[in-house]
């Protein structure tokens, strides 16, 4: 198997574990936009009333990020905005440990005040992390096994 074939290969699993997460997270705050606006108030770091248009978009914006993700197609936009979107809740769950805000992170639903001994802030910076770093592989190198992109524009050049 040769080099740029791997490569591909590490693109599809990195496109499909953000592509999923997204959807997932997406997917199970959607039927619930109450919930999710008042998760992102919970952080308060913007006015309220932005703070739950936010969460009223966000859901949407995951599904289709993730769906573009796990088609593979608009590789590198999807995987920019994907990127963006796991570093501003990696400040986001920073900021809110830093200032000692005892809240869920309203990552796959939920959301709002918890009690300090149920929150997981390490471990959902971590992740949030690990999942950025898939997106960023896919900003240098979109290429990948099964992609759309590859499909319906074969004369488009990606970086290898």
């Amino acid at each position: 198997m040769t080099a740029a074939r791997v490569r591909d290969h590490i693109g599809l699993v990195t496109r499909l574990v953000l592509g999923v997460v997204l959807l997932v997270a997406g997917g199970l705050k959607v039927g619930k936009p109450l919930g999710a606006a008042r998760a992102v108030q919970a952080y308060d770091v913007m006015p309220f009333e932005v703070a739950r248009w936010v969460g009223y978009a966000l859901p949407w914006v995951e599904i289709v990020i993730g769906v573009l993700l796990v088609l593979g197609l608009f590789t590198r936009v999807s995987a920019t905005i994907g990127t963006l979107l796991m570093v501003a809740f990696v400040i986001g769950i920073a900021q809110a440990w830093a200032r000692g805000l005892s809240i869920d992170c309203g990552c796959f639903g939920g959301g709002g005040q918890i009690d300090a001994s149920q929150t997981k802030y390490g471990r959902e910076i971590a992740r949030d992390l690990a999942l950025a770093l898939c997106g960023a592989w896919l900003v240098v190198r979109p290429a990948s096994t099964l992609g759309l992109d590859r499909a319906l524009f074969p004369a488009h050049k990606e970086s290898a």
